[in-house]
């Protein structure tokens, strides 16, 4: 009964106006007297932040804070993909007729969550993903998890339902209901796409390699997709985007590219850098690596 009456407030909240609101008080200077009671309220570990809490001018500006050089380090193994964010793992598996599990007893279409293009969900239906929550306390930025080439971006409007696990479990095709931000890469994994699922009280999502390119923004409700025929390669590790306010990632794999590292299940927490799955052996793969490595 209980989630039902939240579900019921969660579908009548003004998701998008609210998220807005936040954003604009995140940014606003006074906000950065919220910035003690965040990390107590979230248990933050300063520990590895790259400068001095005094110095964040806003809220926001903490929230997108980076990390002190080589607090993430990033599995050097060629062959190693690596987690593009820190977060919990919340779901992976196998993509069987264009089916991914949100949660148990909860499924969703891949062709939806890719903003109804069927050319694109047919390059992943019998692939593999996997989903990872970032919780408030989480370092919020977005790395590559492989070398590779971007290749496309795709924007989707939509709402802005929680991501929480509450969320996850009551809203059924959340993932592919809320506003979205997806890049596809060219990699030795064979052709992946890296979903960005924005959330309420996430007032954009950006991307290093575009700045043109934001979410949540008003006026915007038409799908756009952008193709990026000359992007240099970008080096594993390296910086793709940030969530202003917390979220989720879904990355998808093509069929019989990877196998996931041992013991990765649901309610494992990765941070960024970490190995996330391995790239098979194949003549087509390993092409891909020796042309990225020079050879």
């Amino acid at each position: 009964m209980r989630e039902r009456i939240i579900t019921a407030l969660m579908q009548a909240m003004p998701k998008k106006t609210v998220s807005r609101l936040m954003g604009r008080i995140a940014r606003s200077p006074w906000s950065r007297r919220l910035i003690p009671y965040y990390i107590r309220r979230f248990d933050v570990d300063v520990s590895q932040v790259e400068k001095p809490v005094s110095q964040y001018a806003t809220l926001l500006d903490f929230f997108v804070r980076g990390l002190k050089e080589g607090a993430r380090p990033v599995d050097p193994d060629p062959r190693c993909v690596v987690s593009p964010v820190d977060g919990t793992v919340s779901q992976l598996g196998s993509i069987a007729d264009d089916t991914m599990l949100q949660a148990k007893g909860v499924t969703y279409s891949l062709e939806a969550l890719l903003g109804a293009d069927a050319e694109q969900a047919r390059k992943f239906c019998g692939g593999q993903f996997v989903t990872i929550y970032l919780s408030p306390r989480d370092y919020h930025r977005i790395h590559t998890p492989v070398q590779g080439r971007v290749k496309r971006l795709t924007y989707i409007p939509g709402t802005l339902f929680p991501v929480n696990a509450m969320g996850v479990r009551c809203i059924k095709g959340l993932f592919a209901r809320n506003e979205r931000l997806i890049t596809y890469m060219d990699t030795p994994a064979g052709y992946i796409a890296l979903v960005k699922v924005g959330a309420t009280n996430v007032g954009s999502i950006k991307v290093q390699y575009d700045p043109f390119i934001s979410t949540n923004r008003p006026g915007k409700r038409q799908k756009e997709n952008k193709e990026y025929p000359s992007m240099q390669p970008m080096d594993k590790g390296e910086e793709i985007g940030r969530f202003e306010f917390g979220s989720t990632v879904i990355l998808l794999f093509e069929k019989g590219k990877i196998d996931w590292t041992d013991g990765l299940a649901p309610g494992r927490f990765l941070h960024m850098g970490q190995p996330l799955a391995y790239i098979r052996h194949s003549s087509k793969n390993d092409v891909r690596l020796k042309s990225d490595k020079g050879e």
